[in-house]
């Protein structure tokens, strides 16, 4: 195939297109796939790749392009480059075009190439096609071919205008049998940022910033040669629109006539949309606005967006038209837009007005209206929008309140901007204003700088990025001292809630029942809620763990009443979290799931009680042994989750990926480990991958440096006795035993004493539980008995002196405490170390047969989960040659030389579906978390030819 666009190469986010495109071919009643889409979408690139794909199998495939030749026309072009790489000469070899012979000739000339293979027929751009060469499409699907032609025809969405001729001639086509449609959408915004991160890093050698990634993001739209672009002008230190884009862009403008050219500038100033009746109000001709509105919207340069609203058909095409503007056009175009909306709009066009009124000037109008639409935005689900408000009436607010009467207090605005960042997903910017703020307040009088300190401690709330809370929480109360206001109930609400999470369990109780008297006499519902959830963590500390729960329910269930998305979300959690500990993990998971539905319904999707909702959520499902359940809660591929949730949701992905051998999660890593310090999950459960599959594949000491790293970045936030650490050494100790048994006699001591450190660090721990007079839930249990199992089991395995009793005993707790808590694979992972420990024992038949039982009952779960690592134990580290069928074995080899699967249904002569059903089976068999890990596990264990 001849290609001459330039980075067509890189495809990005189309996976699924591109299996239907190339599946098409594996459809013998589909004659013509028509592709639609914008220009600079990606349909260059999508064909691309499927024409690679249908080559690879057998296919032979032509193309051929329409070119925008203005007002001259070129009769067959597409063809003729066809007929240029061929012997053929459809329209014979003196020249002539008679139209009956031409279509002759072409058929002719496909049917030649279509013997000696399928053929695929590329038409590239055909919006701008000549009328031959649609007539000839249609002559071609109208026909009957004698080999196998798959006919496909790419056009611009954006070109087909009401008068354009492919518009009747592709209502004409659709129509017929055999003919199908794959629109090529915009690229969804997680796509965009894989792009970014791809092409930024071939262009700049690092990855932009966040803030960068972002914006690219919003003015891409999805248009992949706008990301393109975008990012060579990023690389190279520009901001704004560059030059090239920009002119290429205006082109679409000056095909336009002026009345209709200057009110797209005037709707340019309007922003990415703009309402009828603001516009009719700006332009500058009211008599001529319906026609040149029409010529915009026949052009698509404009778009109908609702009923009374215009949008731009790309926001770069709205950006390049108001760049063209001058400035002092651009003022008083907005000061227009400023009085249109006062007069049309009143308090519910802040948005607007804000926009306008800082556009044209007027600051103190800015600042107003900033911080009204910030509560709009916030009551209609829109915290990101109200945070990026506040933030421009923090920036607006030392520049113009000391001259106004009327200005909030900033300390309030930055409350409400922290409240407005942790509900969008941003908890790592709350803390920093946060952080800024009260930095910045030490001359300042005691209840502003106390309502900053509070605005702190909502941000730590959602982040580990300050270490001790309570100092924060303590010194907000000494500054407000004892009188009874609002805020003095809720910072002592936000005290108690410090306290929990510093374990100073005997102070929690006096300042939650004084926040709680103190709400209930001022008549604060939500503060009072806050606190009453703080006491039933008292409560269940105390051991009256059913009247707390049925205290957390009534919480709960008056919270949803009163529209209380917080005390609702955390009770929610509450109850999730006293189910996982009672092991109860598929009622915890449902809680978890209800929290979820809670941040969605309140337009909080990625608020941190949301999104630990959902990671915890996919957590449960892991442990309950339902792990494609859990990857499926934690995908975001079609979605847009700032960087901390998607580190969060990454974090579960890469266990469940690690649990399975899948060695390509650990490429997640680097991006989760960059917000460890703003959510500990990410950290506490990403090493938790680390550890496992470092272990496995590189041995102990790069599973003892993936657990001190994580110790290594915890220790200073949490102290050196976190719960996680139980976990981690338990999966650390896993590692050091694993090796014992091969390792030289020189590195013997070394792992002893390796294995004597991460115990310290477990026993600090359990010591700390028996000061704090607490005694953990099942999980806590199940760990710190997997802790001692596996310090014997290395012992046992350096062939030191082990009483079996003692370590049979050991690995029958652990197996009955992983039971009782519900996790499946560790359940089986310790039941395969207590039928390990049964087998040596040689205590007669009766123990062998409960050894082999054991080792059969955990080989059965590591196949049904596809565990790779858990698989290769209970098998003697190798999967045996009986595993798979006779067909599996054939697919196997065929998917080991880098096969796919369409190709691999040519060679067999199955289809590509069957194959995928067969691939899917054998790598849960292998435990493979991938076709390259299959093919690894496959070579390990002999399973293929030299």
């Amino acid at each position: 195939m001849r290609h001459d666009r330039a980075r067509a190469e890189l495809l990005v986010g189309r996976d699924a297109e591109v299996e239907a495109l190339v599946g098409y071919a594996d459809d013998d009643t589909t004659r013509l796939v028509l592709v639609p889409g914008e220009a600079g979408v990606g349909k260059t690139r999508l064909l691309t790749e499927a024409v690679r794909r249908w080559e690879q199998q057998g296919w032979r495939c032509v193309v051929g392009h329409c070119l925008d030749l203005g007002e001259g026309t070129m009769p067959y072009l597409p063809f003729a480059e066809i007929a240029r790489g061929t012997d053929a000469a459809p329209w014979g070899r003196d020249g002539a075009l008679d139209r009956g012979a031409v279509a002759d000739g072409v058929r002719a000339m496909l049917d030649g190439l279509a013997a000696e293979a399928p053929l695929a027929v590329v038409v590239e751009d055909v919006h701008w096609a000549d009328a031959s060469t649609r007539d000839l499409l249609s002559f071609l699907l109208a026909t009957q071919l004698t080999g196998r032609v798959l006919l496909v025809a790419t056009y611009r969405s954006d070109e087909m205008h009401r008068q354009h001729p492919l518009r009747a001639q592709v209502a004409e086509w659709v129509r017929r049998p055999g003919v199908q449609r794959l629109a090529l959408e915009p690229l969804p915004a997680g796509a965009v940022r894989r792009m970014v991160g791809e092409l930024a890093g071939d262009l700049a050698g690092e990855a932009p910033a966040a803030d960068a990634v972002d914006r690219i993001v919003q003015r891409a739209q999805g248009n992949a040669f706008y990301v393109e672009e975008l990012v060579a002008a990023l690389a190279a230190g520009e901001r704004d629109l560059p030059d090239d884009l920009a002119q290429l862009l205006l082109v679409r403008l000056d095909r336009l006539g002026e009345p209709a050219r200057q009110l797209v500038r005037v709707a340019a100033v309007a922003g990415q949309r703009v309402p009828h009746d603001l516009l009719a109000a700006v332009a500058p001709d009211p008599d001529g606005l319906d026609a040149a509105l029409r010529e915009a919207l026949d052009a698509h340069v404009l778009v109908r967006s609702g009923e009374s609203e215009y949008a731009f058909r790309h926001a770069l095409l709205g950006e390049a038209a108001y760049d063209d503007l001058l400035p002092g056009e651009r003022t008083r175009l907005h000061t227009a837009y400023a009085a249109a909306v006062r007069e049309l709009r009143g308090s519910r066009g802040a948005p607007e007005l804000a926009r306008h009124a800082l556009a044209s000037h007027d600051l103190p109008a800015a600042l107003l209206a900033s911080v009204e639409a910030a509560a709009l935005a916030m009551a209609a689900g829109g915290p990101e929008e109200a945070a990026r408000h506040l933030r421009t009436a923090l920036d607006l607010h030392p520049r113009v309140a000391p001259g106004m009467a009327d200005a909030p207090p900033e300390e309030d605005l930055v409350l409400r901007a922290v409240e407005a960042l942790v509900a969008a997903g941003r908890p790592e910017r709350a803390a920093a204003l946060a952080g800024q703020h009260v930095a910045a307040a030490t001359d300042r009088e005691p209840r502003r700088r106390a309502v900053l300190l509070l605005a702190h401690l909502d941000a730590m709330r959602a982040t580990e990025a300050v270490a001790h809370p309570v100092e924060v929480s303590a010194e907000a109360l000494a500054l407000l001292g004892p009188e009874p206001t609002p805020l003095r109930a809720r910072v002592l609400a936000a005290h108690a809630l410090a306290l929990i999470w510093e374990d100073r369990h005997a102070e929690v109780l006096p300042s939650a029942e004084e926040a709680l008297a103190l709400a209930d006499e001022l008549g604060l519902p939500h503060v009072a809620s806050d606190a009453r959830l703080s006491l039933t963590w008292v409560q269940q500390r105390l051991g009256r763990g059913e009247s707390a729960v049925a205290e957390v329910r009534r919480i709960v269930a008056q919270a949803r009443a009163d529209g209380d998305v917080y005390a609702e979300g955390r009770g929610l959690t509450r109850l999730a979290f006293i189910a996982a500990e009672a092991g109860r993990l598929e009622e915890a998971q449902q809680h978890f799931v209800d929290t979820v539905r809670v941040g969605r319904e309140s337009g909080r999707r990625w608020s941190t009680m949301a999104v630990v909702g959902r990671t915890l959520a996919g957590l449960m499902a892991f442990q309950r042994g339902e792990w494609d359940e859990a990857l499926a809660l934690v995908d975001h591929r079609d979605e847009d989750p700032p960087p901390t949730p998607r580190a969060l949701l990454d974090s579960v992905a890469m266990v469940v990926r690690g649990a399975r051998g899948d060695v390509d999660a650990l490429r997640l890593l680097p991006a989760v480990r960059e917000r460890w310090r703003d959510d500990g999950l990410t950290g506490t459960w990403s090493s938790h991958a680390a550890i496992q599959l470092r272990g496995w594949q590189e041995g102990p000491w790069a599973a003892l440096a993936a657990y001190d790293e994580v110790v290594r970045v915890f220790a200073p936030l949490w102290g050196d006795r976190f719960d996680a650490m139980v976990r981690l050494g338990a999966l650390t100790l896993a590692a050091l035993a694993d090796a014992a048994r091969r390792a030289p006699t020189g590195e013997r001591e070394e792992l002893r004493a390796a294995a004597d450190r991460v115990v310290a660090d477990v026993d600090r721990v359990r010591d700390g539980w028996v000061a704090d007079d607490w005694t953990p839930g099942v999980e806590g249990r199940a760990w710190a008995a997997r802790v001692g199992a596996e310090r014997l089991r290395l012992d046992w395995q350096l062939g030191d002196e082990v009483d079996l009793a003692a370590l049979e005993s050991a690995w029958r707790e652990s197996t009955r405490l992983f039971d009782e808590l519900g996790w499946v694979e560790e359940a089986a992972r310790s039941r395969a170390r207590l039928g390990a420990v049964l087998r040596a024992a040689g205590r007669g038949e009766e123990t062998q047969r409960e050894a082999r039982a054991a080792l059969h009952a955990a080989r059965e779960v590591a196949v049904r989960l596809g565990a790779a690592p858990l698989l290769e134990e209970v098998g003697e580290r190798a999967p045996s040659a009986d595993l798979l069928t006779p067909r599996e074995h054939e697919i196997l080899a065929l998917v080991a030389d880098g096969r796919s699967n369409p190709e691999i249904g040519t060679r067999l002569f199955i289809s590509a579906k069957t194959v995928s059903v067969h691939v899917s089976n054998l790598m849960a068999k292998l435990g493979a978390g991938s076709r390259t890990e299959a093919a690894a596990l496959a070579r390990r264990a002999g399973l293929l030819d030299p």
